[in-house]
Protein backbone atom coordinates (compact mmCIF):
# COMPACT_ATOMS: atom_id res chain seq x y z
CA UNK A 1 0.00 0.00 0.00
CA UNK A 2 1.03 3.45 -0.74
CA UNK A 3 2.47 5.53 2.40
CA UNK A 4 -0.11 9.15 2.53
CA UNK A 5 1.80 11.97 0.96
CA UNK A 6 1.01 15.69 1.18
CA UNK A 7 -0.07 17.30 -1.97
CA UNK A 8 0.46 20.87 -1.23
CA UNK A 9 2.58 23.58 1.00
CA UNK A 10 -1.02 24.60 2.44
CA UNK A 11 -2.01 21.05 3.36
CA UNK A 12 1.64 20.83 5.31
CA UNK A 13 1.67 23.99 7.08
CA UNK A 14 -1.75 22.90 7.74
CA UNK A 15 -0.63 20.58 10.17
CA UNK A 16 2.41 21.94 11.56
CA UNK A 17 3.99 25.87 12.23
CA UNK A 18 7.29 25.15 13.23
CA UNK A 19 9.73 24.76 10.11
CA UNK A 20 13.68 23.78 9.69
CA UNK A 21 16.11 24.98 7.47
CA UNK A 22 18.58 22.32 6.95
CA UNK A 23 21.67 21.56 3.99
CA UNK A 24 21.62 18.32 2.29
CA UNK A 25 24.78 18.56 0.05
CA UNK A 26 27.34 19.63 -1.38
CA UNK A 27 28.39 16.13 -1.17
CA UNK A 28 28.37 13.00 -3.50
CA UNK A 29 25.85 10.33 -1.56
CA UNK A 30 22.38 11.85 -1.85
CA UNK A 31 22.45 14.31 -3.94
CA UNK A 32 24.11 12.74 -6.79
CA UNK A 33 27.55 15.25 -7.10
CA UNK A 34 28.21 18.29 -5.53
CA UNK A 35 24.84 20.12 -5.30
CA UNK A 36 23.37 21.52 -2.38
CA UNK A 37 19.95 21.72 -1.75
CA UNK A 38 18.95 24.25 0.92
CA UNK A 39 15.35 22.45 2.27
CA UNK A 40 12.75 24.30 4.77
CA UNK A 41 11.12 21.27 6.02
CA UNK A 42 7.99 20.52 8.24
CA UNK A 43 8.94 17.50 10.06
CA UNK A 44 9.74 15.06 7.20
CA UNK A 45 7.95 16.73 4.36
CA UNK A 46 9.50 19.52 2.17
CA UNK A 47 7.82 23.04 1.99
CA UNK A 48 10.56 24.85 0.18
CA UNK A 49 13.82 24.12 -1.69
CA UNK A 50 16.55 26.47 -3.07
CA UNK A 51 18.89 24.97 -5.24
CA UNK A 52 22.70 26.33 -4.83
CA UNK A 53 25.06 25.81 -7.31
CA UNK A 54 29.02 26.29 -7.92
CA UNK A 55 30.78 24.09 -6.22
CA UNK A 56 32.19 22.61 -8.99
CA UNK A 57 33.09 25.46 -11.13
CA UNK A 58 36.11 25.01 -13.71
CA UNK A 59 35.97 28.33 -15.61
CA UNK A 60 35.86 26.05 -18.74
CA UNK A 61 34.33 28.44 -20.66
CA UNK A 62 36.81 31.62 -19.95
CA UNK A 63 39.27 29.42 -20.49
CA UNK A 64 38.41 28.14 -24.18
CA UNK A 65 38.63 32.04 -24.92
CA UNK A 66 42.02 31.80 -23.92
CA UNK A 67 43.47 28.76 -26.33
CA UNK A 68 43.37 28.37 -29.48
CA UNK A 69 40.13 27.42 -31.79
CA UNK A 70 41.68 23.45 -31.79
CA UNK A 71 42.78 23.50 -28.21
CA UNK A 72 39.56 24.58 -26.77
CA UNK A 73 38.49 20.76 -27.49
CA UNK A 74 40.77 19.68 -24.33
CA UNK A 75 38.69 22.02 -22.44
CA UNK A 76 34.81 21.33 -23.33
CA UNK A 77 35.45 17.23 -23.18
CA UNK A 78 35.87 18.20 -19.08
CA UNK A 79 32.76 19.77 -18.67
CA UNK A 80 30.47 17.06 -18.63
CA UNK A 81 32.82 14.40 -17.59
CA UNK A 82 30.06 11.47 -18.01
CA UNK A 83 29.73 12.21 -21.81
CA UNK A 84 33.22 13.71 -22.68
CA UNK A 85 31.96 13.08 -26.70
CA UNK A 86 29.06 15.07 -26.77
CA UNK A 87 31.03 18.24 -25.40
CA UNK A 88 33.70 17.25 -28.13
CA UNK A 89 31.37 17.02 -31.02
CA UNK A 90 29.06 20.35 -30.16
CA UNK A 91 31.55 22.45 -30.41
CA UNK A 92 33.56 20.93 -33.65
CA UNK A 93 30.21 21.37 -35.26
CA UNK A 94 29.90 25.24 -34.03
CA UNK A 95 33.59 26.03 -35.36
CA UNK A 96 33.33 23.54 -38.59
CA UNK A 97 29.86 25.57 -39.28
CA UNK A 98 31.80 28.97 -38.88
CA UNK A 99 34.48 27.65 -41.01
CA UNK A 100 31.99 26.28 -43.61
CA UNK A 101 33.56 22.99 -43.44
CA UNK A 102 32.33 19.29 -42.79
CA UNK A 103 34.36 16.33 -41.24
CA UNK A 104 34.39 13.75 -44.23
CA UNK A 105 31.88 10.43 -44.24
CA UNK A 106 34.07 7.73 -42.51
CA UNK A 107 34.74 10.43 -39.75
CA UNK A 108 31.39 11.14 -39.06
CA UNK A 109 30.39 7.72 -38.51
CA UNK A 110 32.66 7.13 -35.79
CA UNK A 111 31.59 10.29 -34.02
CA UNK A 112 28.21 8.91 -33.99
CA UNK A 113 29.32 5.27 -33.12
CA UNK A 114 31.35 6.73 -29.80
CA UNK A 115 28.66 9.06 -28.74
CA UNK A 116 25.71 6.36 -28.74
CA UNK A 117 28.43 3.99 -26.72
CA UNK A 118 29.31 7.07 -24.61
CA UNK A 119 25.62 7.48 -23.96
CA UNK A 120 25.15 3.63 -23.10
CA UNK A 121 27.59 4.11 -20.95
CA UNK A 122 26.54 7.63 -19.22
CA UNK A 123 23.01 5.80 -18.61
CA UNK A 124 24.77 3.08 -16.75
CA UNK A 125 26.33 5.79 -14.24
CA UNK A 126 23.30 7.04 -13.66
CA UNK A 127 21.06 3.93 -13.20
CA UNK A 128 24.71 2.27 -11.21
CA UNK A 129 24.35 5.24 -8.76
CA UNK A 130 20.66 5.86 -8.39
CA UNK A 131 20.17 2.17 -7.68
CA UNK A 132 22.77 2.92 -4.56
CA UNK A 133 21.29 6.62 -3.56
CA UNK A 134 18.21 4.42 -2.82
CA UNK A 135 19.32 1.04 -2.34
CA UNK A 136 19.52 -1.23 -4.79
CA UNK A 137 23.40 -1.70 -4.11
CA UNK A 138 23.98 -4.52 -6.44
CA UNK A 139 22.56 -2.20 -9.42
CA UNK A 140 25.58 -0.32 -8.68
CA UNK A 141 28.19 -3.29 -9.07
CA UNK A 142 26.32 -4.34 -12.54
CA UNK A 143 26.28 -0.88 -14.08
CA UNK A 144 30.13 0.03 -13.80
CA UNK A 145 30.48 -3.58 -14.31
CA UNK A 146 29.23 -2.87 -18.06
CA UNK A 147 31.01 0.92 -18.13
CA UNK A 148 34.07 -0.78 -17.87
CA UNK A 149 33.90 -2.40 -20.98
CA UNK A 150 32.75 0.69 -22.84
CA UNK A 151 35.38 2.49 -21.25
CA UNK A 152 38.60 0.11 -22.55
CA UNK A 153 36.78 0.30 -25.59
CA UNK A 154 37.23 4.07 -25.72
CA UNK A 155 41.05 3.52 -24.28
CA UNK A 156 41.27 1.17 -26.90
CA UNK A 157 40.15 3.69 -29.95
CA UNK A 158 41.32 7.01 -28.45
CA UNK A 159 44.15 6.31 -25.78
CA UNK A 160 42.14 7.71 -22.86
CA UNK A 161 39.22 6.23 -20.70
CA UNK A 162 37.92 9.80 -20.34
CA UNK A 163 38.36 13.80 -21.38
CA UNK A 164 39.68 12.02 -25.30
CA UNK A 165 40.15 15.07 -27.25
CA UNK A 166 39.55 12.55 -30.04
CA UNK A 167 37.02 14.72 -32.36
CA UNK A 168 39.10 17.71 -33.58
CA UNK A 169 37.59 20.61 -35.71
CA UNK A 170 37.58 19.07 -39.21
CA UNK A 171 37.62 15.40 -38.15
CA UNK A 172 38.79 13.11 -35.71
CA UNK A 173 42.44 13.15 -33.72
CA UNK A 174 43.68 9.62 -35.34
CA UNK A 175 41.61 6.39 -36.96
CA UNK A 176 40.31 3.46 -35.40
CA UNK A 177 43.18 0.96 -34.41
CA UNK A 178 42.85 -2.50 -35.91
CA UNK A 179 40.55 -4.96 -33.77
CA UNK A 180 38.38 -2.01 -32.41
CA UNK A 181 35.13 -3.39 -34.92
CA UNK A 182 35.19 -6.46 -33.75
CA UNK A 183 35.45 -5.59 -30.06
CA UNK A 184 32.48 -3.31 -30.20
CA UNK A 185 30.79 -5.69 -31.83
CA UNK A 186 31.35 -8.11 -28.59
CA UNK A 187 30.02 -5.86 -27.44
CA UNK A 188 27.01 -5.64 -28.95
CA UNK A 189 26.36 -9.19 -28.61
CA UNK A 190 26.77 -9.08 -24.67
CA UNK A 191 24.63 -5.86 -23.66
CA UNK A 192 21.44 -6.30 -24.91
CA UNK A 193 21.21 -9.42 -22.80
CA UNK A 194 22.44 -7.32 -19.46
CA UNK A 195 19.93 -4.63 -20.21
CA UNK A 196 17.17 -7.68 -19.95
CA UNK A 197 18.91 -8.72 -16.54
CA UNK A 198 18.23 -4.64 -14.87
CA UNK A 199 14.88 -4.69 -16.02
CA UNK A 200 14.44 -8.19 -14.44
CA UNK A 201 16.46 -6.95 -11.14
CA UNK A 202 14.63 -3.79 -11.03
CA UNK A 203 11.19 -3.04 -13.20
CA UNK A 204 9.15 -5.30 -10.73
CA UNK A 205 11.04 -4.87 -7.60
CA UNK A 206 8.32 -3.94 -5.20
CA UNK A 207 10.68 -1.27 -3.19
CA UNK A 208 12.50 0.19 -6.55
CA UNK A 209 8.15 0.53 -7.22
CA UNK A 210 7.79 2.51 -4.48
CA UNK A 211 10.96 4.50 -4.40
CA UNK A 212 10.27 6.17 -8.25
CA UNK A 213 6.73 5.50 -9.22
CA UNK A 214 4.47 8.48 -8.58
CA UNK A 215 7.34 10.52 -6.95
CA UNK A 216 9.19 13.43 -8.74
CA UNK A 217 5.89 14.16 -10.83
CA UNK A 218 5.97 16.74 -13.29
CA UNK A 219 3.83 17.71 -16.15
CA UNK A 220 4.89 18.29 -19.67
CA UNK A 221 3.50 21.33 -19.48
CA UNK A 222 6.00 22.31 -16.34
CA UNK A 223 8.54 20.71 -17.69
CA UNK A 224 8.77 22.97 -21.24
CA UNK A 225 8.43 26.27 -18.73
CA UNK A 226 11.29 25.65 -17.38
CA UNK A 227 12.94 24.45 -20.63
CA UNK A 228 14.22 20.88 -19.37
CA UNK A 229 14.66 18.86 -22.11
CA UNK A 230 16.08 15.03 -22.51
CA UNK A 231 14.69 11.77 -21.07
CA UNK A 232 13.22 13.92 -18.23
CA UNK A 233 11.00 15.55 -20.86
CA UNK A 234 10.57 12.27 -23.17
CA UNK A 235 9.45 10.53 -20.05
CA UNK A 236 6.46 12.83 -19.96
CA UNK A 237 5.37 11.76 -23.48
CA UNK A 238 7.24 14.12 -25.72
CA UNK A 239 8.85 13.21 -28.52
CA UNK A 240 12.06 15.66 -28.60
CA UNK A 241 14.89 14.65 -29.61
CA UNK A 242 17.08 16.58 -31.27
CA UNK A 243 18.88 13.77 -33.42
CA UNK A 244 15.40 13.41 -34.65
CA UNK A 245 14.33 17.37 -34.62
CA UNK A 246 17.12 19.08 -35.68
CA UNK A 247 19.75 16.01 -37.12
CA UNK A 248 23.19 16.31 -37.09
CA UNK A 249 26.37 14.18 -38.50
CA UNK A 250 23.71 12.26 -40.39
CA UNK A 251 21.52 11.15 -37.79
CA UNK A 252 18.99 10.98 -39.98
CA UNK A 253 20.46 8.43 -41.95
CA UNK A 254 19.95 6.14 -38.85
CA UNK A 255 16.85 3.74 -37.69
CA UNK A 256 15.84 4.13 -34.01
CA UNK A 257 12.75 5.23 -32.03
CA UNK A 258 12.33 7.71 -29.65
CA UNK A 259 11.25 6.07 -25.92
CA UNK A 260 8.79 7.92 -24.44
CA UNK A 261 6.42 6.91 -21.20
CA UNK A 262 3.79 9.29 -19.70
CA UNK A 263 3.71 9.18 -16.06
CA UNK A 264 6.22 11.64 -15.95
CA UNK A 265 7.52 9.94 -12.70
CA UNK A 266 11.32 8.69 -11.39
CA UNK A 267 10.27 5.30 -12.77
CA UNK A 268 9.35 6.54 -16.32
CA UNK A 269 12.29 8.17 -15.94
CA UNK A 270 14.11 4.82 -15.88
CA UNK A 271 12.62 3.38 -18.53
CA UNK A 272 13.52 5.87 -20.99
CA UNK A 273 16.42 5.08 -19.78
CA UNK A 274 16.66 1.83 -20.30
CA UNK A 275 14.74 2.10 -23.55
CA UNK A 276 17.16 4.43 -24.79
CA UNK A 277 20.17 2.33 -24.34
CA UNK A 278 19.00 -0.09 -26.50
CA UNK A 279 18.31 2.25 -29.55
CA UNK A 280 22.14 3.56 -28.96
CA UNK A 281 23.23 0.07 -29.77
CA UNK A 282 21.03 0.15 -32.77
CA UNK A 283 22.94 3.38 -33.67
CA UNK A 284 26.12 1.79 -32.95
CA UNK A 285 25.61 -1.64 -35.00
CA UNK A 286 24.78 0.59 -38.03
CA UNK A 287 27.86 2.88 -37.58
CA UNK A 288 29.98 -0.56 -37.86
CA UNK A 289 27.79 -1.78 -40.99
CA UNK A 290 28.25 1.37 -42.51
CA UNK A 291 31.87 2.47 -42.01
CA UNK A 292 34.01 2.81 -45.41
CA UNK A 293 37.73 3.31 -45.97
CA UNK A 294 38.40 6.87 -46.24
CA UNK A 295 40.18 10.09 -44.08
CA UNK A 296 39.12 10.77 -40.98
CA UNK A 297 40.41 14.48 -41.54
CA UNK A 298 39.74 17.38 -43.67
CA UNK A 299 42.82 17.32 -46.21
CA UNK A 300 42.82 21.30 -45.91
CA UNK A 301 46.10 22.14 -44.83
CA UNK A 302 45.21 25.55 -43.41
CA UNK A 303 42.83 23.98 -41.02
CA UNK A 304 43.48 20.02 -40.73
CA UNK A 305 45.41 18.69 -37.24
CA UNK A 306 48.57 18.51 -39.06
CA UNK A 307 50.00 15.41 -36.65
CA UNK A 308 49.35 11.89 -37.70
CA UNK A 309 48.38 10.25 -33.81
CA UNK A 310 48.25 6.96 -32.94
CA UNK A 311 47.76 4.95 -29.80
CA UNK A 312 51.17 3.26 -28.68
CA UNK A 313 52.10 1.00 -25.39
CA UNK A 314 52.80 4.13 -23.80
CA UNK A 315 49.29 6.09 -25.25
CA UNK A 316 48.91 8.77 -27.23
CA UNK A 317 51.59 10.13 -29.74
CA UNK A 318 53.03 10.97 -33.01
CA UNK A 319 53.36 7.91 -35.44
CA UNK A 320 57.41 7.14 -36.27
CA UNK A 321 56.06 7.57 -39.77
CA UNK A 322 55.32 11.26 -39.15
CA UNK A 323 57.87 12.34 -36.84
CA UNK A 324 60.68 10.56 -39.37
CA UNK A 325 58.59 13.22 -42.17
CA UNK A 326 58.80 16.44 -40.25
CA UNK A 327 62.37 15.58 -38.63
CA UNK A 328 63.95 14.32 -41.97
CA UNK A 329 61.89 14.44 -45.07
CA UNK A 330 59.65 17.64 -45.46
CA UNK A 331 61.30 21.55 -43.74
CA UNK A 332 57.72 22.85 -44.76
CA UNK A 333 55.97 20.20 -43.07
CA UNK A 334 57.64 20.88 -40.01
CA UNK A 335 57.56 24.25 -40.14
CA UNK A 336 53.44 24.17 -40.76
CA UNK A 337 53.65 21.79 -37.88
CA UNK A 338 54.73 24.03 -35.41
CA UNK A 339 52.45 26.65 -37.07
CA UNK A 340 49.26 24.64 -36.02
CA UNK A 341 50.51 23.39 -33.02
CA UNK A 342 51.43 26.80 -31.53
CA UNK A 343 49.53 29.36 -33.54
CA UNK A 344 46.45 27.38 -35.15
CA UNK A 345 43.94 28.93 -37.56
CA UNK A 346 41.77 31.41 -38.01
CA UNK A 347 38.18 31.71 -38.42
CA UNK A 348 35.53 33.62 -39.70
CA UNK A 349 33.65 36.42 -38.18
CA UNK A 350 30.21 35.25 -36.97
CA UNK A 351 28.19 33.76 -34.44
CA UNK A 352 26.56 29.85 -34.06
CA UNK A 353 24.50 27.86 -31.76
CA UNK A 354 24.97 24.12 -32.40
CA UNK A 355 22.95 21.71 -30.26
CA UNK A 356 23.26 18.16 -29.81
CA UNK A 357 21.43 15.48 -27.94
CA UNK A 358 23.15 14.55 -24.60
CA UNK A 359 22.27 11.71 -22.19
CA UNK A 360 20.76 14.63 -20.20
CA UNK A 361 19.01 17.06 -23.24
CA UNK A 362 19.87 19.62 -25.16
CA UNK A 363 23.51 20.54 -25.24
CA UNK A 364 24.05 23.84 -26.99
CA UNK A 365 27.33 25.51 -27.65
CA UNK A 366 27.30 29.43 -28.76
CA UNK A 367 30.13 29.62 -30.12
CA UNK A 368 31.54 34.00 -31.31
CA UNK A 369 34.17 34.70 -33.41
CA UNK A 370 36.14 38.10 -34.19
CA UNK A 371 37.74 36.42 -36.97
CA UNK A 372 40.75 35.31 -34.77
CA UNK A 373 43.27 32.61 -34.16
CA UNK A 374 40.96 32.40 -30.47
CA UNK A 375 37.20 32.18 -29.68
CA UNK A 376 35.58 35.54 -28.24
CA UNK A 377 32.88 33.86 -26.81
CA UNK A 378 32.05 29.95 -26.04
CA UNK A 379 28.82 29.83 -24.17
CA UNK A 380 27.60 26.08 -23.21
CA UNK A 381 24.07 25.11 -22.33
CA UNK A 382 24.70 22.55 -20.35
CA UNK A 383 21.27 20.63 -20.16
CA UNK A 384 22.13 20.14 -16.26
CA UNK A 385 21.91 23.69 -15.29
CA UNK A 386 18.57 24.05 -16.85
CA UNK A 387 16.57 20.96 -15.66
CA UNK A 388 17.73 21.46 -11.97
CA UNK A 389 15.17 24.22 -12.11
CA UNK A 390 12.79 21.17 -11.96
CA UNK A 391 13.97 20.26 -8.36
CA UNK A 392 11.79 22.86 -5.98
CA UNK A 393 8.78 22.12 -7.98
CA UNK A 394 9.52 18.44 -8.05
CA UNK A 395 9.94 17.85 -4.16
CA UNK A 396 8.07 20.22 -2.55
CA UNK A 397 5.14 18.02 -0.82
CA UNK A 398 7.21 15.56 -0.76
CA UNK A 399 8.84 13.37 1.79
CA UNK A 400 12.38 13.64 2.49
CA UNK A 401 13.21 10.43 1.24
CA UNK A 402 11.91 11.29 -2.04
CA UNK A 403 14.55 13.95 -2.30
CA UNK A 404 16.71 11.71 -3.50
CA UNK A 405 15.02 9.78 -5.96
CA UNK A 406 13.72 12.70 -7.66
CA UNK A 407 17.13 14.66 -8.19
CA UNK A 408 18.93 11.62 -8.88
CA UNK A 409 16.11 11.37 -11.89
CA UNK A 410 17.30 14.18 -13.39
CA UNK A 411 20.48 12.75 -13.88
CA UNK A 412 22.75 15.99 -13.12
CA UNK A 413 26.32 16.06 -13.98
CA UNK A 414 27.17 18.83 -11.74
CA UNK A 415 30.37 19.62 -14.02
CA UNK A 416 28.15 20.36 -16.89
CA UNK A 417 26.29 23.00 -14.24
CA UNK A 418 29.22 24.85 -12.91
CA UNK A 419 31.61 24.30 -15.86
Amino acid sequence: MARPRATSETEVRSERQETMVINMGPQHPSTHGVLRLVLELDGEYVVGCRPVLGYLHTGIEKNTEYRTWQQGVTFVTRADYLSPFFNELGYCLAVERLLGIEAPPRAQVIRVMTCELNRIASHLVWLATTGLEIGAISMMLYGFREREVILSIFEMITGLRMNHAYIRVGGLSMDLPDGASERIRQFLGVMPGRIAEYEELLSGNPIWRQRTVGVGHLSAGQLLEIGVTGPVLRAAGLTWDLRKEEPYSGYEAYEFDIPTRTASDCFARYEVRVEEMRQSLRIVEQCLDRLEPGPVMIEDPKVRWPAQLEVGPDGIGNSDAYVKHIMEESMEALINHFKMVTQGFKVPAGEVYQAVESPRGELGYYVVSNGGLRPYRCHIRGPSFVNLQAVPAMIEGALVADVVASVASLDPVMGDADR
